[in-house]
Order: structure tokens, then C-alpha cells, then sequence
């Protein structure tokens, strides 16, 4: 006899990436607490190299939201039923997340300092650089859903891979805000 299935029951990659979401949100609570801890206790100017620009971060800040949005969208196209939508979706938010990578990796060639040029230097590529990590392992995900919507894998009943891939994805757009706001706009906040 066919064992029926409760609808509403979460799977166990939904709960598995969740403590995956939160073990690693703590991973960045902590580097954002030690960046404020130590800003607090520095007796020099904070960032030693001036307030940072805002234009770039900002424009790769909305790159990864709207790529958000798009693998968002993903999941609400295959939920209704249009496979060929979610596909470019997909394909869209990849771009994107490959763009903020691309935009990511000059800034850092820009900067006047390195890791090991003072503390602020060290915190900042710590950050970013976890950050980067993440956004990479992220990128690979959104790959192997890509490759599994062209292959026709989901359908509008079956695609919980793509909205446990979509928690990971958000997750990282979140942690950007933070990291942004740390990083680009605190400074700013700071100084006056």
C-alpha cells in the first residue's frame, strides 16, 4: 500500500540548510562583532585609509539583490507551471551572482592596502573575503539548479531542491546587507 505524503511537511535539506544558515550567520556575527570591538578600542582614524567610496559596493550591492529576486522568481515560475520563465531566471540570477564576483575581485585589486597592511586591512579582506566564499559556493549551487531545470528535473509539484538552493542564495544577499553596511556605510556614520 502506497504510503500517502503529508503536504506542508518540510524536507530534511529545508531543515539541514536552515542550521546551515544559521551556523554560518554566526560565523559572520562574530567577524562583524570583532570589526566593531576593535573599532571601538583603536585610538587611530577608523578605516585608517578614509571613509570608503559608495558607488561601486553599491551598484554590486544591487547586482546581488535583484539576482535574489531572480532565483525568487525561479521558484514562483515553476510553482505555476512555466519551466522555460524559471530557466531564464535561473540563468539571469547566475549572471548576476558571476557579476558581483567579477565587480568584487576589482575592487579589491583597487585597494591601497592588504591583508596584512594594518587591522582594518586584516578585517576587511577577512570579511569580504568569507563573504566571497560564500557567494561562490553559492554560484555552484545555482549552476547545478540550472543544469537540472534544462534537464527538466522540476515540475510544478516537484522543485523543493530549487527553494532549499533559494534559502542559501537569499541568505548570502542578507549577509551582504550587513557586510555592506559594516564595511561602507558605518564609517560614514561614525565620522560625524
Amino acid at each position: 500500500m502506497a504510503e500517502r505524503v503529508r503536504t506542508g511537511k518540510r524536507s530534511g535539506g529545508w531543515w539541514g540548510m536552515w542550521t546551515l544558515i544559521v551556523t554560518e550567520g554566526s560565523l559572520f556575527g562574530y567577524l562583524l562583532f570583532a570589526y566593531f570591538y576593535l573599532a571601538s578600542q583603536t585610538e587611530q582614524h577608523w578605516p585608517p585609509t578614509g571613509l570608503p567610496i559608495l558607488l561601486i559596493p553599491g551598484i554590486n550591492t544591487v547586482i546581488l539583490l535583484t539576482s535574489s529576486v531572480f532565483v525568487w522568481l525561479c521558484e514562483r515560475c515553476l510553482a505555476s507551471g512555466r519551466p522555460r520563465w524559471s530557466l531564464a531566471s535561473m540563468a539571469t540570477a547566475l549572471m548576476l551572482g558571476m557579476g558581483f564576483v567579477l565587480i568584487q575581485l576589482t575592487e579589491w585589486q583597487k585597494k591601497t592596502f592588504d591583508m596584512t597592511t594594518n587591522l582594518y586591512g586584516s578585517l576587511y579582506f577577512t570579511i569580504t573575503g568569507f563573504h566571497m566564499l560564500h557567494v561562490l559556493v553559492g554560484l555552484v549551487i545555482l549552476m547545478i539548479l540550472l543544469i537540472w531545470i534544462a534537464l527538466g528535473y522540476f515540475d510544478h509539484r516537484r522543485y523543493a531542491a530549487v527553494t532549499i538552493g533559494g534559502l542559501y542564495w537569499h541568505f548570502v544577499d542578507v549577509v551582504w546587507l550587513f557586510v555592506f553596511s559594516t564595511l561602507y556605510l558605518f564609517p560614514y556614520l561614525d565620522s560625524t
